[in-house]
């Protein structure tokens, strides 16, 4: 296995989280808490997803229910919401983990 560099740069750790979530943490050498990071990203992502094409069906006329499109909004809304609380929290983890080194 790599040596972990004994001093990680605050900066580009919390850069690489910004370019993709989990990735600051891997370059601190957090290599479990980074995966998990990759793994909570993804499947916000996916909801998100979903709820982009539950709307995207109800807009178009495709599914004609509401209670489909309430479930599409909040599925969205809840992913959006999950993904940047979560992106500023892997930044900000990344930053003070760097510095602490």
């Amino acid at each position: 296995m790599l040596e972990q560099n004994s001093k990680s740069h605050p900066g580009l750790a919390a850069v690489l989280s910004f370019i993709f979530n989990g990735l600051g943490q891997i370059y601190n050498g957090q290599i479990f808490n980074g995966l998990t990071i990759i793994f909570l990203s993804t499947t916000i992502l996916l909801l998100l997803i979903l709820g982009s094409i539950l709307i995207g069906f109800c807009l178009l006329g495709k599914i004609v229910s509401s209670k489909i499109l309430i479930y599409g909004l909040a599925l969205f809304f809840i992913g959006l919401i999950s993904i940047c609380v979560l992106g500023i929290y892997s930044i900000l983890d990344a930053y003070r983990t760097a510095a602490k080194k």
